[in-house]
């Protein structure tokens, strides 16, 4: 068999399957077959560089042909890409169209996007029970794994450290209330528990690890691999937090089928342009706004507010309705930094808000008077 060509014979598994090539990654990339370019899967990538894994074997490919403006259409982690077949160095020519991409907003000013992973079917977002849950954080993380296009999962880490079958049964409940159509798993990698259930769900296509510092996400990684190919370090015991173990975005094949992608910690998990990912996590609350009077509603006092309604009956929780305001908010500031017409909404709603609220100030003092 020609382990270059990205045909492979039918008798025989093409040598990037285990990578989660398929007959559709194929057809994307007979354009560039022609060409007589490399198919590939990018491992790492690191300063401009990449690890690629071809048909032939891991190359080091430089990345400079496919430099973009936007700084979430750089090459990045899990990207299938079009690599030169001999030179030196090597060259990425092009990546494929991506099927989902994990992208949250820089921390500069700026309102580009910065890309974490690429194709990616399943977003693992890994919860420590060493510390409190941060639920609105968790739906956060659960914003940008639906805009991405992949199925979330929560994994519940170091689930050792909560004995009581009743309290973690209480803390898989909170997370489904805030999670809703998102799997909840416990796990505990230092005794193997509940892995087998991540190990089938994880089993097919290609998973990625997310989290903050301190989330077990590289013992979890380790786990899944069954070998030490990330290094592990112990949280801090004060509020169970880490350090970077893991600095860059690695993808690796596992034993048992699959492919994970593990990544650094993330501090900051800004949205960017989630618009639908936020709709999924607060499904509920879209739900009822249907229902709203007015289809502008803010659901913040006008007459007729069905989530409001459901606040006040004790169907929807007061924290749930806040932090969707919150993402909602956020996400409209990040539209707007590049879409003139989303700032001219912007500017118009908070106008009329300030002259409601001005109006009624003149109401209150007159009262008074």
């Amino acid at each position: 068999m020609n382990l270059s060509s990205p045909s492979a014979s039918s008798a025989s598994p093409h040598p990037l399957a285990p990578y989660g090539w398929d007959e559709g990654w194929e057809a994307e990339f007979a354009p560039y077959a022609e060409q007589g370019l490399l198919p590939g899967r990018v491992l790492r990538v690191d300063r401009g560089r990449c690890d690629v894994v071809t048909p032939g074997g891991v190359l080091r490919a430089d990345t400079e042909f496919v430099v973009p403006r936007d700084p979430a259409k750089v090459v990045c982690t899990g990207d299938w890409v079009a690599v030169d077949p001999d030179g030196d160095p090597r060259y990425v020519r092009a990546y494929l169209p991506r099927r989902t991409a994990f992208v949250r907003s820089t921390s500069s000013k700026r309102s580009d996007g910065q890309i974490l992973a690429a194709n990616a079917d399943h977003a693992v977002v890994a919860v420590s029970l060493a510390v409190d849950l941060d639920l609105g954080r968790i739906e956060r993380f659960l914003a940008l794994a639906w805009e991405s296009g992949a199925q979330p999962v929560v994994v519940l880490t170091k689930a050792d450290l909560v004995p009581d079958p009743v309290t973690l049964a209480h803390l898989v409940q909170d997370i489904e209330t805030s999670a809703p159509g998102v799997p909840v798993l416990t796990v505990s990698a230092l005794h193997g528990e509940g892995l087998d259930v991540l190990v089938a769900l994880v089993g097919s296509g290609t998973s990625v690890l997310l989290g903050q510092s301190g989330a077990g996400k590289s013992t979890l990684a380790n786990a899944l691999v069954g070998a030490d190919v990330m290094d592990v370090r112990a949280a801090r015991d004060v509020d169970g937090k880490g350090r970077h173990t893991t600095t860059t975005r690695n993808l690796l094949a596992l034993p048992s089928g699959g492919v994970l992608i593990d990544t650094p910690g993330l501090r900051g998990v800004g949205l960017y342009d989630a618009e639908s990912g936020v709709g999924q996590v607060f499904a509920e609350i879209e739900e009822l706004a249907e229902r709203c009077r007015f289809h502008d509603c803010a659901h913040d006092g006008e007459p007729g507010c069905a989530v409001r309604s459901a606040v006040e009956s004790g169907e929807l929780a007061v924290r749930r309705l806040e932090s969707y305001r919150k993402l909602v908010r956020e996400n409209q500031w990040i539209v707007a930094k590049t879409d003139a017409r989303v700032r001219a909404e912007l500017r118009r709603d908070w106008k009329r808000k300030g002259a409601a609220g001005r109006a009624a100030l003149q109401i209150k003092r007159g009262r008074l008077r």
